[in-house]
């Protein structure tokens, strides 16, 4: 048996190796949803079933949990093809194997060790474009997966150490930006071909068998401190369901419904009553659904181990034909929207039980908006280009205090790209970015707020296309706390303003010179019954401008 100090360096090792891995797609990468909003995560996975051994702590965790599925994927690949060799790189986009949607591009490594699997390092990151009818992919009219992205199969990009130049030649000739792809594709090998070196010399100098037995360990750690957090909540059913808008082609909301069931150190995450898969973009694949639950629960029980225990003391109910259980061809592109939602549902349920370790919701939508057209200056006319990008909003309120304003999505530890980067990549200029006002849900602890986002075009012409949530159904408040604002979008057309019918989603907006698209995110729900928010809170909220109007409306 290890001993602890041996095992708590091992741990550090091992995640440092997938931190490293991390931080050198980040310093490589062309596109700046990876470079700068760190759209991506490296980790490790066992040769035997594919399950998650260790994830960076700067890798989007939705991803990590997803890998274990596109390990797999690889490995059936592989089997029917000749197997794996030493220096092969696998690579794939199939969302309903791998999990996510087709932007994401895993890159699977196999580590040898005297001639024997020792493991899987993977790589995911969200590559810029890759074909579809819509730039950047996210197509809110979308009714089958082609036509929101080109599809590949697990294939190999290196042989035995070797690229493949026809693989990447069917790759650049599917995408608006063949530059980009290069380059975070080249991130990718890198980081993989760091971290198979990283790792070689940690087996070096602890050996395979100590490491081995680490990896267990921690796994068995995570199970065991997984069910004893289970063991202490009131044993029950507890249900709660939300709402998405609609499906972006059908104006019909959709839910998302959970009985969660707590009994004795067991934990059922019962999905039976959500909406069967529908025509449009938001459904996505068992593996995503999977994924999303053990990002809550990282959330909610943020000290147990990041792997494949946190999973091993949780029944996930999942029937086949729901929104959350899609197969090929459903379209799934706006995959982040309803796994948010999915997050939502636990964090709601789970409330019901212990109040005190669950969140409000969050603002509960990336707002992913496109703006895609070609230049007209003498220098580059005629060039393509093709911004991308998403957005934050205001966290839920929680037991310790109000909640975070602007932050990122609670799937991912991912950053909003900085309106100086988007403007030097891009004919854009920000003509406000700031904090939004009266978004918050009301509560003991407030929920924070959310932004705004206005932005105008600087080239002669452009499209933009909108794929975002929210905007019918506001993120809700828990232990009496109320429910923030709702998502406005809206965008310039002949001097007015517009705002798309289907409230949060619409494609094919066309921009001329100085027009502009200006973004309202909701911020997050409040904690606790407004009655108990202190005075002191109020008025420091009125005078930060938080709040509009004066305190005795805002407690009202």
């Amino acid at each position: 048996m290890l001993d602890p100090v041996t095992l708590a360096v091992l741990k550090g090792r091992l995640e440092q190796i997938a931190d490293e891995m991390d931080a050198t797609l980040y310093r490589s990468a062309f596109n700046p949803i990876i470079a700068e909003a760190h759209d991506a995560c490296h980790g490790m996975y066992d040769a035997a079933t594919g399950a998650t051994l260790v994830q960076g702590k700067s890798g989007l965790p939705v991803f990590v949990g997803a890998m274990a599925f596109a390990v797999k994927a690889a490995v059936k690949a592989a089997a029917g093809r000749g197997g794996m060799v030493d220096g092969d790189v696998w690579l794939f986009n199939d969302p309903y194997e791998g999990g996510t949607h087709a932007n994401d591009f895993k890159l699977v490594r196999p580590v040898f060790r005297g001639g024997k699997l020792f493991c899987f390092l993977a790589s995911a990151a969200h590559w810029h474009d890759v074909g579809g009818a819509v730039p950047g992919n996210y197509n809110p009219a979308a009714t089958e997966c082609w036509q929101e992205a080109v599809q590949i199969p697990p294939v190999r990009i290196v042989r035995a150490g070797v690229l493949d130049l026809d693989v990447l030649a069917i790759l650049q000739a599917n995408t608006r930006l063949p530059d980009s792809l290069w380059g975070d594709l080249n991130g990718q090998l890198a980081a993989l071909e760091l971290g198979a070196g990283r790792l070689d010399s940690l087996l070096d100098e602890y050996g395979d068998a100590t490491v081995l037995e680490s990896l267990g360990t921690l796994r068995e750690r995570a199970r065991r401190l997984m069910r004893d957090h289970i063991s202490r909540l009131p044993d029950g059913e507890y249900a709660f369901e939300d709402m998405l808008d609609n499906d972006g082609v059908r104006d019909q909301p959709l839910r998302i419904a959970l009985k969660l069931k707590i009994q004795g150190d067991s934990l059922t995450l019962d999905f039976t009553g959500t909406s069967p898969a529908c025509a449009g973009p938001v459904n996505i694949s068992r593996a995503t659904a999977i994924a999303a639950c053990y990002v809550a629960l990282k959330h909610l029980f943020p000290d147990v181990p990041a792997n494949a225990g946190v999973l091993d003391a949780v029944d996930v109910v999942l029937p086949d034909g729901l929104v959350i259980s899609a197969d090929r061809p459903r379209p799934v592109g706006g995959y982040t929207e309803t796994i948010l939602r999915m997050i939502d549902v636990i964090f709601c349920a789970m409330a019901q039980a212990e109040p005190a370790r669950a969140l409000a919701q969050a603002y509960g939508t990336i707002n992913a908006l496109s703006i895609a057209g070609y230049r007209s200056d003498e220098a580059r006319r005629g060039q393509r280009w093709v911004m991308f990008s998403f957005f934050g909003g205001g966290h839920g309120g929680h037991s310790d205090g109000d909640g975070l304003s602007h932050g990122n999505a609670p799937i991912s530890t991912a950053t909003i790209p900085p309106l100086e980067i988007l403007e030097a990549a891009y004919p854009v200029r920000f003509t406000q970015w700031a904090l939004r006002p009266d978004s918050a849900g009301d509560g003991a602890h407030r929920g924070g707020l959310g932004a705004i986002y206005e932005i105008e075009l600087l080239e002669d012409s452009a499209e933009a296309f909108i794929f975002g949530e929210r905007g019918r159904s506001a993120p809700k408040g828990i232990a009496g706390g109320k429910e923030a604002a709702l998502n406005v979008f809206r965008y310039q057309q002949d001097g007015g303003w517009q705002t798309p019918p289907m409230s949060s989603k619409m494609l094919g907006i066309q921009l001329k010179r100085g027009d502009r698209v200006r973004l309202e995110t909701p911020g997050g729900g409040g904690y606790g019954e407004p009655a108990a928010r202190t005075q002191s809170a109020r008025e420091h909220d009125r005078k930060m401008g938080y709040v509009s109007g004066n305190l005795k409306e805002q407690s009202a």
